[in-house]
């Protein structure tokens, strides 16, 4: 890279020395002149300052200047790009033996490595956080997402200060970082202009970030920020898409340090919302797909096909066979109706163009680097995937992710097929059935969520870097975990594992570098990454030296159980796999092997205390409304007298489960007005107080199924009015269960819309949305940012044209009794999944 070190070891303040020498004859610049240049050892992040090496006298001309020496990395460094997708299996891409086109994971995979048995953790940000500290997902906070997270150190979903994240190690040790994309590792209770920053990617090391905060995104549409300011690049252009917007400003920010400073290595996290749902492709990509007639023949068919393809590439062996087809929980192609099999395969002819979309754009990047003459030097690790292919739309798919959240997981194929021409736009928040998930993770089976079997866990990756790694073309099987990652940036990069950072002594670093398996000779190594364990929500798992112990599946991700496993950790059905004749887990030798399934459930809770993974929980979405921090927490009023935009869920007022009273004090222009007065959600689910054609409108968006409105039959004269919906609620409060149920949350009420006292609308509604509105929509006063609640009356930004002189929110959640609280404590575990 033509870094330039000084010829000179610079001198610390307190006697420390922390810089390596520099090779003799790399530059001519002396150490305090402007320019020069050391490495570090990088035990001590930042470095102590050094000491003034220079001379003052009380005359300038008897004095002599000193400047510190800039910090870069060693000089064979290599840039790095770090891609990780979300939400794929094993058998998506091309390069994998899928059908779906992935060219550039195939080029890369030409010219540099294939690894067949990296794993993730079963979710997304916890796997995240694995990758970007190089621990386990417990030990960074990050045990399940964010948006469940509880008070144990295992799952606050807090990345605690001593385990600097790669972002800011290297960034200490010279290079330019940045993320691009998908962000879930900021707590949902920190995701506000209010802040905290320091768990935003910027705080975390990154000095420029690109993309969301939360799990997914509206890809037309999305909650964008540009490191912690919100941004609408999409507004005015129906045609922006994130893939390509993403893409676009990677290629900007990676051009413009190189013009700046060539020398200067970069680290780029990019990390594309695909394919999580949404599955939001262009419609060129969906014309694409369409054409190739890749899923006709159905889910089951397409599983074989999978896996022919994989025998041939040698990925599995020649006599291995499948598991069976899970017919009890998704049904098979046969038996399904035409109308079924129509929307199915436009479900997926989605996600593939999705997925192939995406892998076009990553090689737009790749090929920008290359454009920069830096490809050479670039070590280029691009993970399918952060857990396997998710099936939280459920075996029916669904038109509203959203939806499945608040309990819908079994919309019926003639109901979504009125968004059959619209499915993949703005006008869907679209998941496709389970089985095609299923067959997505073959050779494996199960997904996502699903951390005992390997369809959940078990990743490709494609490792390039043409400057180091000569084996081209070559395939490794090592077992390897994604925390294993970032000592293997450092050991290429010849940068130390940090001991002290800020001050605070460093948890050591968890993974196993896999920088060994870049030797041709060390293509057959044993793998030195010989214990793994793996928990999600109460289902968990042991790799150790070839075997693995694994709880038996006890629900689908879309399955509700009415209780949840009081004692993950020993009321299950334990599995027992000798992988290493038995690859995609097809023989239980449990019965056989009894002294080895205690022997691994010891291992596993050694392991388990070590990374707090304890305590176990097998509870999923009740731990969506289990208290956490937030700016929000004890209040029942909030005032607001200035229009405010971009306030996230997570630290926005929340009215589900609750009797609320809205107060707008508004003044009202000559000729009328018009706008939104407060709003949150949008297209998919949430709420809006508005003037629609001066008419004073409060509109509920049931989850894009039915919207529930109350309006006054005349417009708002000129001058001052006080408007107020007032909804008044029949359930217990902060409840449970699904949307609808008559025993718990999702409970109905009454709204009633009054103008200067008098009430003008009143309605009682059946339900109320239960669980969470949009979550990458915000909380807005004054006009509407993304997507609108209600397109047929209003498009966003519909700025209010009325003064607003005040709003006050005023929320009842009221003290239950004794027997109320148990009520409620019962049906809390009789929804819990």
């Amino acid at each position: 890279m033509g870094y330039r070190s000084s010829i000179l070891t610079a001198v610390f303040s307190g006697g420390v020395l922390l810089m390596q020498s520099a090779t003799p004859g790399l530059s001519d610049v002396p150490l305090g002149s402007p320019g020069a240049t050391t490495t570090i050892d990088g035990r001590q992040l930042p470095p102590p300052e050094a000491k003034f090496g220079g001379k003052i006298e009380p005359q300038v001309l008897k004095s002599t200047e000193f400047w510190p020496p800039s910090v870069v990395p060693p000089e064979d460094a290599p840039n790095v790009l770090l891609i990780i997708l979300d939400d794929a299996g094993f058998g998506i891409p091309s390069t994998f033996g899928g059908v779906i086109p992935t060219d550039t994971m195939d080029e890369l995979a030409a010219e540099g490595l294939s690894y067949t048995n990296i794993h993730s953790t079963a979710l997304c940000s916890p796997t995240r956080a694995a990758l970007i500290t190089g621990r386990n997902h417990h030990s960074v906070g990050f045990g399940v997402i964010s948006e469940q997270s509880t008070g144990f150190p295992g799952y606050n979903s807090i990345i605690p200060d001593n385990k600097a994240t790669i972002g800011r190690i290297l960034l200490e040790n010279g290079y330019a970082t940045s993320w691009f994309g998908k962000d879930h590792n900021t707590p949902s209770f920190t995701a506000s202009q209010a802040g905290p920053f320091d768990q935003w990617p910027t705080g975390l090391g990154f000095e420029y970030f690109y993309g969301f905060v939360g799990g997914d995104a509206n890809q037309w549409q999305p909650n964008l920020f540009r490191n912690t300011t919100q941004i609408y690049p999409f507004k005015g252009d129906p045609e922006w898409n994130l893939i390509t917007g993403m893409a676009d400003d990677a290629i900007a920010h990676i051009t413009r340090l190189h013009q700046i400073d060539p020398d200067k290595p970069f680290f780029v996290k990019y990390a594309p919302g695909a394919t999580h749902a949404p599955h939001h492709p262009t419609k060129e990509w969906v014309k694409k797909i369409e054409a190739m007639n890749l899923f006709d023949d159905g889910y089951e068919a397409l599983r074989q096909t999978i896996f022919d393809n994989q025998k041939k590439l040698g990925l599995v062996p020649q006599d291995a066979t499948m598991t069976p087809w899970p017919a009890d929980k998704i049904k098979p192609w046969a038996q399904l109706t035409d109308n079924e099999k129509k929307l199915f395969i436009r479900q997926v002819e989605v996600f593939a163009a999705y997925a192939a979309y995406t892998d076009h754009e990553i090689g737009r990047v790749v090929d920008a680097v290359a454009d920069l003459g830096k490809l050479d030097d670039t070590l280029v690790i691009y993970i399918n995937g952060d857990n396997g292919t998710s099936a939280e739309g459920g075996p029916m798919g669904t038109p509203n992710e959203v939806a499945w959240f608040n309990g819908i997981s079994a919309m019926p194929a003639e109901t979504q097929l009125q968004w059959y021409d619209d499915w993949g736009t703005e006008a869907t928040y679209n998941h496709m059935s389970a089985g095609w998930s299923w067959a997505f993770d073959t050779p494996f089976d199960y997904f996502k969520q699903n951390a005992n079997r390997l369809g959940g866990v078990r990743q490709n990756m494609v490792v390039a870097w043409p400057n180091g790694i000569t084996d081209k073309g070559g395939m490794r099987d090592q077992f390897m975990h994604v925390i294993d990652v970032v000592p293997t940036i450092l050991e290429v990069a010849g940068i130390g594992e940090p001991q002290i950072v800020d001050g605070i002594i460093q948890s050591p670093i968890e993974g196993t570098s896999f920088a060994y398996t870049f030797d041709k000779e060390n293509a057959k190594a044993p793998s030195r990454h010989r214990t793994q364990y793996f928990e999600m929500m109460g289902q968990w798992g042991l790799y150790h030296e070839g075997w693995w112990l694994s709880t038996k599946v006890n629900r689908m991700p879309w399955e509700t159980p009415k209780t949840p496993n009081p004692d993950p950790l020993n009321n299950q059905v334990f599995q027992l796999y000798d992988l290493r004749t038995d690859m995609n887990q097809q023989k239980d030798v449990a019965k056989d092997h009894p002294e080895k399934v205690e022997e691994l459930k010891a291992i596993f809770i050694e392991e388990a205390k070590k990374y707090q993974v304890f305590p176990l929980d097998a509870s999923v979405t009740t731990r969506l409304a289990k208290p956490r921090p937030s700016i929000t927490a004890g209040r029942s009023e909030f005032v607001y007298t200035q229009p405010m935009i971009g306030v996230p869920q997570g630290d926005s007022p929340s009215i589900l489960n609750s009797s609320y009273t809205f107060t707008a004090e508004i003044e009202v222009p000559e000729g009328s007005a018009k706008g939104m007065i407060v709003t949150s959600g949008g297209r998919f689910a949430g709420y809006g107080f508005y003037l629609k054609d001066g008419k004073p409108t409060f509109t509920w968006n049931m989850l894009n199924l039915e919207r529930i409105q109350w309006q006054g039959d005349e417009v708002l004269s000129p001058g001052k009015h006080t408007v107020v919906f007032d909804f008044k609620y029949d359930g217990l409060g902060d409840g449970t269960l699904a949307y609808g149920d008559s025993s718990g949350i999702g409970q109905g009420g009454t709204g009633t819309l009054s103008v200067d006292g008098k009430v003008v609308a009143a309605k009682k509604m059946k339900h109320t949305i239960p669980v969470i509105l949009q979550w990458d929509e915000s909380f807005d006063i004054g006009q509407d940012t993304l997507t609108g609640v209600y397109d047929a009356d209003y498009l966003p930004p519909f700025k209010l044209t009325a003064k607003l002189d005040k709003l006050t929110l005023k929320i009842d959640r009221p003290e239950l009794s004794d027997a109320d609280k148990k009520r409620l404590e019962d049906a809390m575990q009789r929804a819990s999944d």
